[in-house]
């Protein structure tokens, strides 16, 4: 049977949207609703749906946010349909989901649809147009059944576009970090964040309460995030500025920043000592 997972924040939407594909496809089986895009992102790892209807504006984290970190989510191994002693089948390999945006705005859904990876529904979800993209939904579905691979870098490129059309100014800047954590990857928001400090192979996330590692090195979140909030005081070191409680020599005269919520040092270079001039 066919999974589904619808995300908006508005709930009367969310029962529309609910009730009409009950109508036009009675036998999707609607696994969750999110209320948020990172409440959608935690749910479709959790669930792994056939599809995602993500609304494309949402506070938080947008559905195009959203969109973006369901792609990278991890998929199954081809072993997991196997049977177990003889038993029923386990669960087939989860390949991802196909992603539908709900939008009011039509000229985000026209690039989508020109683009071919991904389909729309506007708002509110009319039965006719709904119908055309169950089909199209199906015959992606049955595609992926038959081994062809989904259109992953399709998918980026295409998020790319709508989120430089949705901030013709520049892209925003970097909300949410999507880190492992233990076996499960969390959507952790930027703010929460008191420092990153990479090695060679990993970025180490801290936060308060957590520590995550995700692969993406300094050089790109030096780019991504916002600068004001922070700031680079080593080549593999960013550190919140809100979480900076004071700075400190040691016997070196090496800086040393104290964060708020950790009792870790971190060691300011010679290179960014100026940022803390005259401490």
């Amino acid at each position: 049977m066919t999974r589904a997972l619808i995300a908006d924040d508005e709930r009367l939407l969310r029962e529309q949207l609910r009730a009409r594909l009950g109508e036009v496809w009675p036998e999707l089986e609607l696994v969750a609703e999110a209320k948020n895009g990172a409440e959608a992102v935690a749910l479709t790892e959790q669930h792994r749906p056939d599809i995602v209807f993500l609304d494309i504006r949402m506070p938080g984290m947008t559905g195009i946010e959203a969109a973006r970190a369901i792609a990278q989510l991890p998929v199954d191994d081809d072993d997991l349909d196997v049977k177990i002693d003889g038993g029923a089948p386990e669960r087939k390999p989860w390949r991802g989901a196909e992603i539908v945006f709900i939008t009011a705005y039509d000229q985000y859904a026209i690039e989508a649809f020109e683009q071919g990876v991904v389909d729309y529904v506007l708002k509110p979800a009319e039965r006719e147009r709904l119908l055309v993209t169950v089909e199209r939904l199906k015959k992606r579905i049955a595609d992926r059944g038959a081994g062809e691979a989904p259109d992953i870098s399709g998918m980026q490129q295409l998020l790319q576009k709508l989120t430089n059309r949705m901030h013709p100014g520049g892209a925003p800047k970097l909300r949410w970090i999507q880190a492992t954590v233990g076996a499960s990857i969390q959507m952790i928001p930027v703010e929460d964040v008191l420092f990153f400090i990479s090695d060679e192979k990993y970025t180490r996330v801290q936060t308060a309460t957590l520590e995550a590692l995700i692969r993406k090195p300094i050089k790109e979140l030096v780019e991504e995030l916002d600068a004001d909030m922070f700031w680079q005081i080593h080549r593999s070191t960013l550190v919140n500025t809100r979480a900076i409680a004071g700075v400190t020599r040691d016997l070196r005269g090496r800086q040393l920043v104290s964060v708020r919520g950790n009792p870790e040092k971190l060691e300011v270079s010679r290179s960014y000592a100026g940022l803390f001039k005259g401490m």
